[in-house]
């Protein structure tokens, strides 16, 4: 078991962290373009852009990975414990 002290950074419950608005600046991407690319709702990229995402559906991580062509370790990582 975790302890709550190194699960949690922001109070979200994980340390995961989702890259999404680095990568599309360096696409010169917008959100909008990536929402029309996929199909997936601007609320639910915008969710996962500002880290407010607590899972991802693979499904929904392969369309992101493919139009953005990163990898998942590229669009996410994880921050060190306390």
């Amino acid at each position: 078991m975790v302890s709550s002290e190194s699960a949690e950074v922001d109070g979200s419950g994980h340390r995961i962290v989702c890259h999404l608005d680095r990568i599309l600046e360096d696409r010169g991407m917008t959100l909008t373009h990536l929402s029309n690319l996929t199909g997936i709702t601007m609320a639910n990229l915008s969710i996962l852009k500002n880290n407010r995402a607590k899972a991802i559906r693979f499904t929904t991580l392969t369309l992101i990975c493919d139009a953005l062509d990163c990898t998942p370790p590229e669009l996410f990582g994880i921050t060190p414990r306390r």
